[in-house]
């Protein structure tokens, strides 16, 4: 493991997953209430708003943000001219979006869709509000409050979500949470940040970093155009609730691996960027976060599958049982993606951000095709075509990126091939736990699964003394010598 980015990231790390999983539990009592006050039609009413509020902060951002971290001295003009430029664009796209949402609710037959959008499209200027401060904590590798601000940002939108939801508000309960959250997010950043636009705007600096910043948005553009656009087919050719459904099934699988994605590439990105002229530092510290996510997120993923019956009825209740089959489907993406990821992090490191845009048109061309085959035959058909295309944008981004690092395919596969087969063995015991605990009551087969699940995962890996265990248990002695939260000085 190169020294100097375990220095960096482990507390980073550390203090971005403590967030993320207070955050993820806390969101998922919340989805739970919320669930079982709310109708699924109402959650995917949301969904097709959210895509097009989703997308358009993509350009309200346009990669500069990745850029400013990036760049070695970014001074007082380009954070300057970053900023104006998110908050026109911002405003811009809300203007735009509001004028469009009568359309789109005549297209879906869905008239609230007209009376929502103005209000939800409000995220737009108030995400732009922020990015700034956040891409300069980012830089700092200030995480500790990073995670501080989205845990009470998360809090303070759970607690809307819940009272409106117990007030009879429907939708707007989900509307509500999603502006509550945003507006606390940006006020806290400005509170706690620093920086107050100083320098002077200019289009010459904008330019400059444009190259690259539109190269990163035209890839993230095509990539949550083809990951989301299905939702947009199945809310026209199925229904609301059926939509709702299988998002309910997206926002459950994604709670973990949208917060490991995150809590890594938030804090790799920057260290990576660091180390980048270093080639032994660099691919060894692309194995090793690659090694430590899997064996996170591996079991993780595995696991939810084998007890999502249970918990599906346990917690949501018979009325959202139609969602675990999608779920169960879409839970394998969680074994690709934050490694997909991770692997995106190095080529944005270590190239120029025109082998993402070549490798992005493979992929979505592969897509095109699958989209086109599952949408009209059906939903479960289109779940696992997002595993397929998952698994593809895995292998081609990791062969990407070690071509681009000293990291060789063997030693990618060598480090993940005893976590998967680790994982196995987990799995077959929770599958037998399940067997044979039938006839016990809901909760105590619940419990005793995940018990057994997390003896076999965490005792075999102690074992067989395998390396993720290893380095496990020195991140937490380091963590535990280090209280402050802070990377040591060197």
């Amino acid at each position: 493991m190169a020294q100097q980015l375990r220095d960096k990231v482990v507390s980073g790390v550390a203090w971005s997953i403590a967030e993320k999983v207070g955050s993820m539990l806390l969101q998922m009592v919340v989805s739970i209430v919320v669930a079982r006050l709310l109708l699924p039609e109402d959650f995917g009413v949301l969904a097709i708003l959210t895509f097009f509020t989703a997308l358009s902060a993509l350009f309200v951002d346009s990669g500069f943000s990745q850029t400013l971290i990036r760049k070695s001295e970014p001074t007082a003009s380009d954070y300057k001219s970053v900023f104006i430029f998110n908050i026109v664009v911002a405003v811009a796209l809300y203007l735009l979006l509001v004028a469009l949402s009568p359309m789109i609710a005549a297209y879906y037959n869905l008239p609230i869709i007209a009376s929502i959008a103005p209000v939800l499209m409000l995220l737009l200027p108030l995400s732009a509000l922020g990015v700034i401060q956040n891409t300069i904590f980012a830089r700092q590798f200030r995480f500790a409050l990073l995670s501080r601000i989205n845990f009470l940002s998360s809090a303070v939108a759970g607690a809307v979500a819940i009272a409106m939801a117990l007030s009879d508000c429907g939708v707007w309960s989900l509307v509500g949470q999603r502006l509550a959250q945003m507006a606390t997010k940006s006020a806290l950043l400005w509170i706690y940040g620093s920086w107050r636009a100083e320098g002077e705007f200019s289009l010459a600096s904008l330019k400059a970093m444009g190259g690259f910043s539109f190269r990163l948005l035209g890839k993230d553009t095509i990539s949550y155009l083809y990951n989301n656009i299905a939702q947009l087919f199945i809310g026209k050719i199925y229904s609301a609730d059926t939509l709702g459904y299988f998002n309910q099934a997206q926002k459950l699988k994604e709670l973990p691996v949208t917060s490991a994605v995150q809590s890594f590439q938030s804090v790799t990105y920057p260290a990576l960027s660091n180390i980048k002229d270093n080639r032994e530092k660099f691919a060894e510290s692309f194995r090793y976060v690659l090694m430590m996510t899997a064996a996170v997120m591996f079991p993780a993923m595995v696991g939810m599958i084998a007890v999502a019956d249970d918990m599906f009825l346990l917690l949501l209740g018979e009325r959202w049982l139609p969602t675990v089959p999608y779920f169960k489907i879409l839970s394998l993406t969680g074994l690709t993606l934050p490694l997909q990821m991770i692997a995106y992090n190095v080529l944005k490191v270590a190239g120029d951000g025109r082998v993402i845009i070549r490798l992005e048109v493979v992929c979505k061309v592969i897509m095109t095709v699958i989209l086109a085959i599952t949408i009209p035959h059906s939903v479960v058909a289109v779940a696992w075509g997002l595993v397929v295309m998952s698994a593809v944008e895995f292998v081609l981004n990791i062969s990407a990126a070690t071509r681009l690092s000293a990291l060789k395919m063997g030693s990618v596969v060598r480090t993940l091939l005893p976590i998967v087969a680790l994982t196995a063995l987990m799995f077959g015991a929770v599958e037998l736990t399940s067997h044979f605990a039938a006839q016990l009551t809901l909760w105590v087969r619940f419990m005793l699964q995940i018990a057994v699940g997390a003896t076999v995962y965490i005792a075999l890996g102690a074992l067989f003394r395998m390396e993720f265990m290893r380095q496990a248990m020195q991140i937490v002695h380091g963590l535990i010598r280090n209280r402050g939260g802070q990377p040591q000085s060197r």
